[in-house]
């Protein structure tokens, strides 16, 4: 296939507004953005949100359709020479005679004080239409004259059904996409795209392409894309480290599943056997405190603190006492009430936080710690806890993507089994 330079989440750019996906609820039809941009009655601007969701492309957006002259500057590598510049430009009647600029900042976070300074009075006067593009939080980040002079969007990770326009619009453009090629793309592979990459558009196309680009045509003439090559294509790795054929590994493995196991004499051996060969005790102290959280958990909370003092006692003792002291604590995780409810808590909440759409924290539970978060709405409809009986109130903690998922299924054993009895009541009252 004919392979172009550039990328095609560069490409595929949207050039208008009819071309945007997403966002309506700032560049819908009607609202404010979208007519400045249509009656070219841009003010200053900053886009604000994470990567992919179309700040850049707004920027351009604007760049296409406004008569004033557009410049753009990135905040990494420019100074405030090159804003003089600009406004120098600007001033110049012959250059510009519309006397204005609509300048567009990449970055804008990475400015520092006295870049935004010198932005100050030329966007206050009208020579500098300012447009910031900021995956920081601006009311941080930006100088609050700045912020007071401009009004703030707040751009959110693109809908599913919106990522899956951008990835259809891509497989159908001839001109900048991949029209002019034969793909075929499974629904679950499309559907799981759309949604592993999070809201981010750039990832999507960068899979699709990669998807594209390493795949043999078919038999039929087509690049068939199915759920295990777009799999391939998003997959993050993570550094592994190999334990195969160590017996020094093949002990500390049957140490931690005798303590497991509940068999205390089964793990003072695997122990006796790590330090006769020499074994760093720190590191046996270290295996005993994860055992503790991850197998006897919330069954007896006192096992992860005991076996912290342990590792704390065995750093200020040392060998050979410190096998007394390891002993101990390898004895009293062996000898509590199991429980593992903590860690299938953990490993479930990363298992939906990596494969699914999570939403975004409720508003409510957000500080408003500057008066424009707040009319952001920030901290909108907040209850504070201990204003209510029992210091308990029920209002939805979980983005609405995520409302009524439980983690946290406590068994009956040991101490867990008041926390069980506690949280059942908790939960069926929440249902009522």
């Amino acid at each position: 296939m004919d392979v172009k330079k550039e990328p095609l989440a560069y490409r595929m750019r949207p050039r208008t507004l009819e071309e945007f996906f997403g966002q309506e609820e700032i560049v819908g039809e009607g609202k404010l953005l979208n007519r400045m941009i249509k009656a070219d009655r841009i003010s200053s601007i900053i886009l604000y949100g994470p990567p992919g969701t179309g700040k850049t492309s707004l920027a351009r957006i604007i760049a296409n359709s406004t008569k004033a002259n557009f410049e753009k500057l990135n905040a990494v590598t420019a100074g405030v020479a090159d804003i003089k510049r600009i406004v120098s430009d600007t001033q110049n009647p012959i250059l510009n005679p519309r006397g204005k600029t609509v300048l567009f900042i990449d970055e804008i976070h990475r400015f520092n004080k006295s870049q935004q300074d010198a932005l100050l009075p030329y966007v206050e006067d009208g020579t500098i239409i300012l447009v910031g593009a900021t995956t920081e939080n601006p009311f941080f980040e930006v100088n609050k004259a700045l912020i007071s002079r401009s009004s703030v969007f707040m751009l959110k990770p693109l809908g599913s059904d919106s990522i899956k326009k951008i990835i259809q619009n891509a497989l159908k453009d001839k001109e900048r996409g991949l029209g002019n090629v034969d793909i075929e793309i499974e629904e679950d592979a499309l559907n799981y795209l759309a949604d592993i990459c999070d809201g981010d558009a750039r990832i999507a196309l960068n899979a699709l392409e990669l998807a594209v680009l390493t795949s043999p045509v078919g038999n039929d003439g087509k690049f068939h894309i199915d759920m295990e090559l777009i799999e391939e294509c998003v997959q993050k790795k993570a550094a592994r480290y190999d334990k195969s054929g160590d017996g020094h590994y093949d002990n500390i493995s049957a140490f931690i599943k005798s303590m497991r196991g509940s068999d205390p004499d089964a793990a003072v051996f695997y122990l006796a056997r790590a330090l006769y060969a020499g074994e760093d005790p720190m590191f046996l102290a270290r295996r005993i405190i994860i055992c503790a959280s991850e197998d006897v958990g919330m069954a007896n909370p006192a096992a992860l603190q005991l076996a912290v003092s342990a590792a704390q006692a065995v750093h200020m003792v040392g060998m050979p006492e410190a096998r007394i002291i390891l002993s101990q604590a390898a004895v009293m995780v062996a000898t509590s009430p199991k429980s593992n409810s903590c860690y299938a808590a953990i490993n479930s909440a990363l298992e939906d936080v990596k494969n699914k759409r999570t939403g975004e924290v409720p508003m409510h539970l957000r500080n408003p710690v500057t008066p424009g978060m707040k009319e952001l709405g920030y901290g909108k409809g907040y209850k504070y806890a201990h204003d209510y009986p029992g210091n308990i109130v029920d209002q939805d903690y979980l983005p609405k993507e995520m409302k009524g998922t439980i983690y946290y299924n406590p068994s009956a054993n040991g101490y867990e089994l008041k926390i069980k009895e506690w949280l059942q009541k908790r939960r069926s009252k929440k249902q009522e």
